[in-house]
Order: C-alpha cells, then structure tokens, then sequence
C-alpha cells in the first residue's frame, strides 16, 4: 500500500524517531511503513495519522 508518510514527516520536520514516539510504536515500525512493506492496523493508521496532523484518507494510498 502506498502511502504519504515520509512526504507529510519531512514537511512537518518531524524525524522518523518523533514519528514513533507520538505513535507508540518504535522506529523500524515508522520505516516499514515509509516503505511501504508494513500494512497498519487501523488504530496505528489513526495515531500515525495524528501524529502527522492529517486524517487516513489523504496517509493513506487505497
């Protein structure tokens, strides 16, 4: 699944670190995502997604 969220991190100048953080999750988890090689739950989409000060459906590429 495609997704935005390297693009939307870099423009809020938040590292992949911060991204985590906020998210509750750890690092590799924020790379994975980036890389398109992990599918989120849906509570993990919406916290990124919070995080990142958007809403799933513009994160997200379905």
């Amino acid at each position: 699944m495609e997704n935005k969220i390297k693009e939307l991190r870099t423009k809020l100048n938040i590292t992949q670190e911060e991204l985590a953080a906020r998210a509750g999750v750890r690092r590799e988890t924020i790379v994975f995502l980036e890389q398109g090689k992990y599918n989120p739950s849906l509570k993990l989409a919406h916290e990124v997604a919070l995080a990142l000060k958007t809403t799933i459906d513009k994160l997200f590429i379905f």
